[in-house]
């Protein structure tokens, strides 16, 4: 680490889901990056196996977006949007619900995937009071679900360490099993046979709890954060038509599967099912600024204005809602993506990565490889109680080899998830794997 790094205090940062004392013991320093690549404080490339966080889908340091972000902090770098507007916001907007599956129309902008996630569910609660059914406030998410850090989205999410610190959150909450099943769908390409059944757990919290109290089911199409867990066959259409017998809303959260990560626009075009309600974050900007959005059928937002009890519709929104650095990012990083076909890329090169992903089923430790589109989740059999290692997970000593090797992953515990932008080439994939392969032979 250069000179200057080191004598910055490492103190004052409290890092976000990391174990900061053993961060700051062995720091690892990202100074920069292009491309299909992070430069880290040593000098040496790091393949971005991981879009930096699920959000890089063009690559890193794209010029348009550079320029485009530096002619509008020129010309405009900040107006509320509260009484006001802005000509971007409005052409963002417009872009973005010529994106979204039939009749989700209606974009609310947010600032973080987080931020998305509590937006839809206050939107549900909203539409149903003000179409008469103010009993519905019961909000359904699944297990292993993740939904952003807010209270709400915490609430509905299924990660245990994210839930169990901080009191009883939201009441009114209920889940639905998750569909992963080593047993039955073990070493699954694309989506597994078996556990569309598990939708029919929607039956049973509905006989509990009764469907004139439940305003909405939240899921993601494809749990990122827990692990890349393709949906079982079937599962999304049979929660839909569930929820549409039920007159339950469906949330789907696309923060991680949207803007080509499965090999179309959004995981809804992907398996044919539309939501009412669709989160949106991380590439809607390529991550260059911060910036989530919600997409909302169009009833439901004329709901809202038809039986609003005062000239506001929706008490709700935020500071930089709609901010227009932000909306110059996103304006040019779908123009990218539509110039450069990025997401029909992906959906090419699913197969050749889906074949290199699984060419690890016989690497040591590796207990399931799935993937769909251009993300991976390879599993790690856990290591045993009372193992000599200070570091109980495998992924974590994974990550760190990989790291020094050349090549990002993101190991939360013992599942490596890989989700590369969607820029990659054929030789970088094998790059990836071949890490993987060399550091899981050196894991204990």
């Amino acid at each position: 680490m250069s000179d200057d790094l080191r004598a910055n205090s490492l103190d004052s940062y409290w890092m976000p889901f990391t174990p900061n004392r053993e961060f700051k013991a062995d720091p690892r320093m990202i100074v920069g990056a292009k491309g299909m690549h992070y430069i880290a404080a040593d000098g040496h490339k790091v393949v971005d196996g991981t879009s930096g966080l699920w959000c890089v889908n063009a690559g890193h340091g794209r010029a348009e977006i550079v320029s485009a972000i530096q002619k509008q902090a020129a010309e405009l770098d900040f107006v509320s949007n509260f009484n006001m507007g802005h000509p971007l916001a409005f052409k963002f907007a417009d872009r973005v619900a010529g994106m979204m599956p039939k009749g989700l129309n209606r974009i609310f902008f947010t600032n973080s995937g987080s931020e998305s996630a509590d937006t839809a569910l206050k939107i549900a609660l909203a539409y149903q009071r003000a179409r008469g059914k103010a009993a519905k406030t019961r909000l359904i998410g699944r297990e292993r679900g993740y939904h952003g850090v807010g209270f709400g989205g915490i609430s509905v999410g299924g990660m245990v360490k994210n839930r169990m610190y901080f009191g009883s959150l939201l009441t009114g909450v209920d889940h639905l099993p998750h569909t992963h099943d080593l047993a039955k769908n073990a070493f699954t390409r694309g989506e597994p046979e078996h556990g569309a059944d598990l939708a029919d757990a929607l039956e049973r919290i509905v006989a509990l709890h009764d469907a004139s109290t439940i305003a909405a089911v939240i899921v993601e199409p494809v749990p990122g954060s827990t692990g890349v867990l393709p949906p079982p066959k079937g599962y999304l259409k049979r929660l839909r038509a569930l929820c549409d017998k039920h007159d339950i809303l469906l949330i789907f959260d696309e923060v991680i599967t949207g803007f080509g990560r499965t090999g179309a626009a959004f995981a809804a075009d992907t398996f044919d099912v539309t939501p009412d309600i669709l989160t949106m974050a991380k590439a809607l900007t390529n991550a260059a600024v911060p910036m989530g959005a919600v997409a909302v059928r169009q009833d439901i937002h004329d709901a809202l204005l038809e039986h609003a009890d005062g000239p506001t519709e929706l008490y709700h929104g935020y500071t930089y809602s709609g901010h227009p650095l932000a909306c110059a990012a996103g304006l040019a990083a779908l123009d990218i993506y539509e110039n450069e076909g990025l997401f029909e890329r992906a959906g090419e090169l699913s197969q050749y990565f889906e074949d290199a992903v699984h060419s690890l089923r016989d690497a040591p430790h590796v207990i399931d490889v799935r993937n769909l589109g251009l993300m991976a989740g390879i599993e790690l059999q856990p290591r045993p109680a009372g193992h000599g290692s200070g570091q109980p997970y495998r992924g974590a000593e994974l990550f760190r080899y990989c790291f020094d090797d050349g090549v990002l992953i993101r190991a939360p515990g013992d599942i490596i998830a890989l989700s590369p932008p969607l820029i990659v080439e054929k030789s970088q994939i094998d790059q990836i794997v071949a890490s993987i392969r060399k550091g899981l032979s050196k894991v204990a």
